[in-house]
């Protein structure tokens, strides 16, 4: 166990600032290290000053009572559409996309709505941040009708309150959502699709299979054109070739081809991730693989060559009708044991309230619960660029704290105070306020 900071003499030289707070003699679980038993940490100025035994607080430092509770750094989601959808059935409440098939100029950020419903009711079970994924058609067309898309734009990572947009922006350009093509049956909705599809009985079966794979080729050949389009553009943007003229589509595509900005790709199966990493190798970017349900061969490719992964809802249903039960549910597991890298995210906004007990779910079916939190902490802030601010309970790091009565992967535990850059967050959303309202109702 690391040893504790004696901050007597420094604690009391010190002024108390804008949110200075500390957090005393709590149970400190700062991921990174060791349980740190009766702890304090001093909050100043949003962050996290110092963490030791003894923390003496100055005058006009608030001082919160840890006896008995547990401190952990905030979650991370990583894969949802908070801000920018509220009802997604209802269009005018959706701003998750535009027209057009290349569209990296876009970013999700200005579009984030900090009065979202949903950001008050994913902060009371403990996400203090979020990637937000921008999302057109994809497939065979997008919803409301949008013509397919194959870069969506700009992913956001964001804090989940603030009164602005810019006040919740941790970054704005985490990833950039690059929805790869999947071979699917045509005129088809989607859905599952057999590996083995030209394998299947019949002279349809392969007819459909012909057509289907011949279309998919199409797809990534336009994807890969666009991006040797960019290529030429950064060559001559860099020689400031005669005539040269600013391109705002290609100029939003400069740090993902300079790898300062990865490309976020949804890949299913093995054969589909190893179709997109095939695509990074030849265009030379940095890629994290979104969603997938199987790993099998895959993982060792994965681990090789350093590639994260974000995985969805462990609380799911099967792939296929012949797969195992717990196929959702003992994947993270897998991941951990091929030494792939890999963090939680629910992929939609209802249920990102969901996030601990996803990871907690995996713990049940093999995951070590340690992995699990680093699953939903530091290994999210580590792929998205920002392992050095979020993700763990570090001297210098944003004050994301969530002060608990128990195990933050245990449904009984509660969270009795939240705090994001230091500033603590009241615990109300709508349904809170509707519950004391008509608990009073006599």
């Amino acid at each position: 166990m690391r040893a504790f900071v004696m901050l007597t003499g420094c604690a009391l030289a010190c002024t108390a600032a804008d949110n200075a707070v500390l957090i005393r003699g709590a149970d400190v679980y700062p991921v990174t290290s060791a349980p740190l038993k009766g702890a304090s940490i001093l909050v100043l100025n949003g962050k996290i000053a110092e963490i030791g035994a003894r923390i003496a607080p100055a005058k006009g430092v608030r001082v919160v009572e840890g006896k008995g509770l547990r401190v952990y750094p905030g979650m991370i989601d990583s894969a949802t559409q908070l801000g920018l959808s509220e009802i997604s059935a209802i269009r005018e409440t959706v701003d998750t996309g535009d027209l057009g098939e290349f569209m990296p100029q876009l970013r999700a950020l200005p579009s984030v709505n900090p009065d979202s419903e949903h950001f008050a009711v994913a902060r009371i079970a403990g996400i203090t941040s979020a990637i937000t994924f921008p999302a057109g058609g994809g497939g065979g067309g997008g919803r409301f009708g949008a013509p397919r898309q194959y870069i969506a734009g700009q992913a956001a990572l964001i804090h989940t309150a603030g009164w602005t947009w810019e006040e919740m922006a941790v970054t704005g350009s985490a990833a950039l959502y690059l929805q790869f093509p999947t071979p699917r049956p045509p005129g088809g909705r989607g859905g599952f699709v057999p590996e083995n599809i030209a394998e299947l009985a019949g002279a349809n079966s392969a007819s459909t299979f012909t057509e289907m794979m011949r279309t998919y080729h199409q797809q990534v050949a336009e994807i890969t054109e666009f991006f040797e389009e960019a290529r030429r553009y950064q060559k001559a943007k860099a020689a400031q070739a005669a005539g040269f003229v600013r391109n705002l589509k290609f100029e939003a595509m400069l740090p993902v081809l300079d790898g300062k900005v990865p490309v976020a790709i949804a890949a299913a199966t093995p054969q589909r991730i190893h179709d997109a990493i095939q695509f990074a190798d030849q265009q030379h970017i940095k890629i994290v693989i979104l969603q997938p349900r199987e790993l099998g061969s895959a993982a060792e490719e994965l681990k090789a060559k350093n590639i994260p992964v974000v995985l969805g809802k462990v609380l799911a249903l099967p792939r296929g009708p012949d797969d195992p039960y717990d196929q959702a549910f003992t994947l993270p597991a897998e991941a951990d044991k091929a030494g792939v890298k890999f963090a939680f995210g629910t992929f939609d906004n209802e249920f990102v309230r969901n996030l601990p007990y996803e990871a907690a779910t995996a713990v049940a079916f093999g995951l070590p619960q340690e992995e699990a939190l680093r699953a939903i902490t530091i290994n999210p802030a580590q792929i998205w660029g920002v392992g050095d601010q979020l993700g763990s309970i570090e001297k210098g790091k944003s004050a994301d704290l969530l002060v608990t009565t128990g195990d933050l992967l245990e449904i009984q535990t509660q969270i009795k105070h939240l705090f994001i850059r230091g500033q603590e967050i009241e615990l109300s959303s709508k349904q809170t306020q509707l519950y004391e309202r008509y608990l009073k109702r006599q």
